[in-house]
């Protein structure tokens, strides 16, 4: 094994543009803590310079109990126990300093020599507390007593715990994290790419502890368990800054909690990125800049609404605009424009800002949802009257837009007035690009589930003096599809299908996102 200078280390990291700058002297250690480089990218440093072994934590398979190795000694030493194959003990470690020193010691008190194999402090200590820790004794403590749940929440193997879970949910690419305890079993989930995953397993006796340690952290009441609670975090995980919005619910076996993660900066998004093809953006592109005028961005939850509409801002936001937000939540921050949190318990509501904001002489207004008609006519007054109004709607398809409208209860003549563009959106998993989708060929790359990342489909209805007419003459959301269709709207599906062609995606996606 090469002696680990400095020096070494350095080249090591240098390796990844990320790190150029990097120089000695430094500790490793707390550029993981600082988030400058994460667990993993010091790990394949360590490999590099040691021609270690680095284990890919999803092939870690049960790992058992053994009664006569010293809890305190692994947890002092960063270090696990794996598999034992006839005279010779497999252990990871975090770091690499004291192998020499370790494999002695295993020689001299339990005669057998020693493989060693990488694995990220974090998840080691996370293993030592799941099996020699908490796993088998119950917690005691009063669920009513405020100090008594801190003191939980405070112990250093439930925060290294909820420390691992944040990083690891940001390293794959999660939007949202859910905790939620069952009768015997607890069960940490990631949403990656719009799909559950479970990735963390704790026992049942710590979810006592972990939702005290989530609570405190959001600034929720931590001995309230009747009630649902609202709270927020902003982290700084692997060197992103995050802002974490919390929910509880009591069930019945325990408050499930899902957490959102919300990345601070959009810059890196474009209308490119996000999946629109070239004819599509000239045309979206187009429509947004009109001078005035109300502009939808149509689907379900979790369709890449919001992320649409920060893309459209970032091309209007030229420095000679006057813009301003107003949304539950803030999920993205641009410079140079104004940006309000909605605050319903002071009164601050979408309908009460949206008229505070049409004072401030705005050119582009962005409300992060039309809910009511309060909000839908103050929307269409300020696009009659001179504004660009950008807003979205929990809808099907585009043209169903124009329907919601009108359950609201907003006149047509002033739909039909107003209205200049629904984009409509799913969004679906791109096909990973080493195993294409082949769920034959599923590999590491994409946590064997043949897709990583994902990408828009979208249908784009412009109106017309046609749908106008229509629209005045109150004729069905079948109908105006089929005169955007006649008009060269292509329908979400097709757009779908037209990427499946291009090896984007797979049919199996199209249809299971379309089908809902």
């Amino acid at each position: 094994m090469k002696f680990l200078s400095q020096e070494l280390i350095v080249q090591a990291l240098k390796k990844n543009p990320k790190f150029e700058s990097i120089e000695k002297p430094f500790d490793e250690w707390l550029l993981v803590d600082s988030g400058e480089v994460s667990e993993q990218e010091l790990l394949e440093a360590y490999a590099s310079i040691c021609e270690s072994t680095l284990v890919d934590e999803d092939e870690i398979n049960e790992i058992e109990r053994s009664e006569d190795i010293n809890q305190e000694y692994l947890e002092e030493k960063h270090i696990l126990p794996l598999q034992l194959n006839e005279a010779i003990q497999q252990i990871a470690v975090a770091s690499p300093y004291l192998l020499n020193n370790i494999s002695q010691q295993w020689k001299a008190f339990y005669d057998l020599d020693v493989e060693f194999v990488l694995l990220r402090k974090s998840f080691i200590n996370r293993k030592i507390n799941e099996i020699y820790h908490q796993g088998n004794k119950e917690l005691f403590y009063d669920a009513d007593d405020e100090k008594s749940l801190q003191d939980l929440a405070k112990e250093a193997p439930i925060v290294r715990l909820v420390n691992d879970v944040f990083s690891r949910a940001l390293e794959l690419r999660a939007s949202d994290i859910h905790v939620e305890p069952g009768e015997r079993e607890l069960n940490i989930r990631f949403r990656i790419d719009g799909v559950l995953q479970t990735f963390f397993t704790p026992p049942r006796q710590q979810y006592s502890a972990i939702a005290s340690r989530l609570k405190l952290i959001g600034g929720l009441n931590i001995a309230e368990h009747r009630i649902p609670q609202d709270g927020r975090i902003e982290l700084m995980i692997v060197g992103q800054s995050t802002d974490v919005r919390m929910n509880t619910l009591p069930g019945m076996y325990g408050e499930s909690i899902v957490m959102r993660l919300l990345m601070k900066n959009i810059q890196s998004f474009s209308l490119q990125t996000v999946g629109m093809n070239e004819a599509l953006r000239i045309k979206f592109n187009k429509l947004i800049k009109n001078p005035h005028g109300l502009i939808l961005v149509v689907g379900p939850t979790g369709s890449g609404k919001t992320t649409t509409l920060y893309c459209a801002l970032n091309l209007l936001n030229s420095g000679n605009e006057k813009i301003i937000t107003i949304e539950d939540p803030i999920e993205y921050q641009i410079n140079g424009i104004t940006q309000v949190q909605v605050k319903a318990s002071v009164g601050l509501t979408f309908s009460n800002g949206l008229r505070a904001i049409v004072r401030q002489d705005p050119d582009i207004i962005l409300v992060g949802e039309i809910r009511d008609k309060e909000t839908a006519d103050i929307c269409i007054n300020a696009a009659l009257t001179g504004h660009l109004v950008l807003s979205t709607l929990h809808t099907n398809d585009a043209a169903g837009a124009i329907s919601r409208l009108q359950d609201m209860g907003v006149e047509n003549f002033l739909i039909a007035s107003s209205l200049i563009g629904v984009l409509s959106q799913r969004l679906v998993r791109r096909s990973c690009e080493v195993c294409k989708g082949d769920i034959q060929q599923v590999c590491k790359n994409c946590g064997n589930t043949g897709y990583k990342g994902r990408i828009g489909i979208y249908e784009l209805l412009m109106m017309s003096p046609v749908l106008q007419k229509a629209v005045i003459n109150k004729q069905d959301s079948g109908e105006l599809n089929k005169i955007a269709r006649e008009e060269g709207m292509q329908v979400i599906r097709d757009n779908g299908l037209e990427k499946v062609a291009q090896g984007v995606t797979t049919q199996e996606e199209i249809i299971r996102v379309c089908s809902k």
